[in-house]
């Protein structure tokens, strides 16, 4: 990311590292043979992982002009999401006006920005229509949650239709529950068979697997899984459906982006990485974004590569983003998710 030199270039600088970088296309992960050696190769070094993440917050800690243009970035990587069994389609309507215009008029003003909306929206299946209806005459896609998300035990031909018509409805993301079973007996040929179903049926859809990664027991199962279901052709993958009683942290981060490291060096192809669940302060953001940074290098700095799985961050970075213009802090009341 670009650094500003100066309180006069905080904005342009920022308003350039987010909005107006070339469109880039990837060539989309097709998948290979399940390649099981490899999978069993695979290792977690805990005490490792835990004191390279314990060391992160304090060493990557931006300030002022700095700390805004990650901000700014940020917020273009989320996927703003509803997944509340009280959710209606104007909760969805403010939810996707927000997205449009994800920080107050007034902030962006002074930030000099223009064009700024976050990376997607995440809704339930019966909620696409709404949502299709509301980001209209946007490019900000829609990603629905699926496969009898989150417990992923429905039918297996009910979950592949579940998909199939939340792409039909409108969906251009869909995130995948995987059967968390498959990694907890070791079954990667199951995981592996059900994963690339799973996107098949997705078609031009982006496909994001979620992982759970809180049941499944270890960081070495949480990286064979993660190299399991990109074998299988995933898109993304993800740590977590924010229903479990532990989502995303930094270790289990750090085990995946370091498979997506792995494969790219292997095959090619990029994956993308999704964390969700408890991600909820802006300073938080910013140090997933430095592990990505640092892991992984700025490529995978744009929204068609990372997002975070989020609702109340947005709020937060509003709040500082205004802190950083005014010397103040906002009640959160005047900074409404719609």
């Amino acid at each position: 990311m670009h650094n500003p030199t100066s309180d006069q270039t905080t904005s342009r600088s920022a308003d350039q590292s987010v909005v107006q970088l070339p469109q880039i296309t990837e060539p989309r992960n097709p998948g290979m043979e399940l390649d099981l050696d490899w999978v069993a190769r695979v290792q977690a070094n805990t005490s490792a992982i835990e004191r390279r993440c314990a060391s992160l917050p304090a060493r990557r800690s931006v300030k002022k002009q700095y700390q805004a243009a990650w901000l700014l970035k940020a917020i273009s990587c989320i996927d703003l999401t509803t997944l509340s069994g009280d959710d209606t389609e104007m909760r969805v309507c403010r939810l996707c006006a927000k997205a449009r215009q994800p920080v107050r008029a007034n902030i962006l003003k002074q930030l000099d920005m223009t064009g700024l909306t976050t990376g997607a929206v995440c809704v339930y299946h019966e909620m696409i229509p709404a949502a299709v209806r509301a980001l209209h005459g946007t490019n900000i896609p829609i990603a629905a949650v699926s496969t009898g998300f989150p417990a992923g035990l429905s039918p297996l031909h009910l979950r592949m239709q579940e998909i199939k018509e939340s792409v039909a409805a409108g969906a251009k993301e869909i995130d995948i529950v995987i059967s968390r079973r498959h990694v907890l007996t070791g079954d990667w040929q199951k995981l592996y068979d059900e994963m690339k179903a799973m996107r098949q049926a997705c078609g031009d859809a982006h496909i994001k697997a979620i992982l759970a990664t809180g049941e499944l027991g270890s960081l070495r199962n949480v990286a064979r899984a993660s190299l399991v279901c990109m074998m299988a052709g995933a898109d993304f993958i993800k740590t977590s459906t924010g229903k479990e009683s532990v989502n995303a942290t930094l270790p289990v981060t750090l085990v995946m982006i370091r498979a997506i490291r792995d494969y790219y060096e292997r095959t090619g192809y990029r994956i993308g990485y999704k964390p969700a669940g408890g991600i909820s302060k802006a300073k938080d953001a910013i140090t997933y974004l430095a592990l990505i940074k640092e892991e992984l290098g700025d490529r995978w700095l744009q929204p068609d590569l990372f997002r975070f799985g989020a609702s109340s961050l947005l709020g937060d970075i509003e709040r500082q983003l205004e802190h950083h213009l005014t010397g103040a802090y906002s009640a959160n009341y005047r900074n409404p998710m719609g």
